[in-house]
């Protein structure tokens, strides 16, 4: 108790240096053992016997002897070592950290097309880190920590995320041939007047982006709409008519191509943003630097 009560403030060092002529038996032997200096070791020992307020050995020709108040004190100091030695080991464990789980979220457009590739080749490289995907247009998923990582095609604003610009996202306006086939390929811009286009439901951003580039495309004449970016692709993919998607995604879909090249469609911004919190957890870095290096490679090859 003694031990406990006069160390409230004390060095580690000093408890290690003391187990040390403890075990060796003299202080020559303790400094060989910790690959330090006699005097510093005997200084350590004073500095403690100063705060206990009793010798803890006695010199003799051949070494030391531990007085009575050393054995008094030496499994407790023990225990202090074995916590010491389980903490260090912990320490270096998560700073070496090769497996866990890590939760991201992006769209679902991002989830369905552009990870699903990036999150195999991770496997790959990482077994040991399990991932969970979670496809939602919600922005609010980190702050509520649902999530480790997002992948967001708008810019994080929150003071409390680390956020990385990956890339710009090409839109491009797009059908499937068989759909061009049937209906002929538009030349002009003012051409989709007389197409069937796939537009947003509630959502009118492709309305007010056309209108920024001069030509009004009222809702009806989007003869399909849906704000499922999911269904939307897919019905771009099944030849429903003209749709307004990043090119990344053309990739995935065979016989979609673009159409309108002249079309100076705003790109979409890509994200990778992650808690300042978690940032200095080893597995989510190792998945934060990952994704930074592999997001950017996917899309260029696309």
């Amino acid at each position: 108790m003694l031990f406990c009560m006069s160390l409230k403030n004390f060095d580690w060092a000093l408890v290690r240096s003391f187990l040390a002529v403890l075990d060796a038996g003299s202080l020559m032997g303790a400094a060989r053992r910790l690959n330090a200096q006699q005097p510093t070791l005997s200084r350590h020992v004073a500095e403690l016997e100063s705060q206990l307020g009793g010798a803890l050995f006695e010199r003799t020709g051949r070494g030391v002897t531990p007085t009575a108040l050393a054995l008094a004190i030496a499994d407790s100091a023990r225990q202090m070592q074995a916590g010491a030695e389980a903490m260090a080991h912990r320490v270096a464990g998560r700073a070496t950290a090769t497996g866990g789980t890590v939760r991201i979220t992006t769209s679902q457009v991002a989830a369905a097309w552009l990870l699903p590739r990036v999150l195999t080749d991770l496997q790959r490289a990482e077994p040991g880190i399990q991932v969970e995907l979670v496809a939602s247009n919600q922005l609010s998923n980190l702050l509520r920590r649902e999530a480790d990582i997002a992948v967001r095609m708008v810019r994080p604003v929150q003071g409390s995320l680390i956020a990385r610009k990956l890339a710009d996202l090409p839109i491009v306006a797009a059908a499937h041939r068989d759909y061009l086939a049937r209906n002929g390929t538009p030349r002009l811009p003012t051409d989709l007047l007389n197409h069937r286009l796939i537009g947003y439901d509630r959502d009118d951003t492709i309305e007010r982006g056309f209108a920024r580039l001069g030509l009004a495309l009222p809702r009806e004449a989007f003869t399909l709409r849906t704000d499922d970016q999911v269904t939307y692709g897919r019905l771009v993919a099944a030849g429903a008519g003209i749709g307004f998607v990043a090119r990344y995604n053309l990739a995935h879909w065979p016989g979609v191509e673009p159409v309108l090249p002249m079309l100076q469609i705003p790109p979409l911004p890509c994200w990778l943003a992650v808690h300042r919190e978690i940032r200095g957890n080893p597995v989510v870095r190792r998945v934060y630097d990952y994704l930074a290096a592999a997001i950017p490679q996917a899309l260029s090859a696309a």
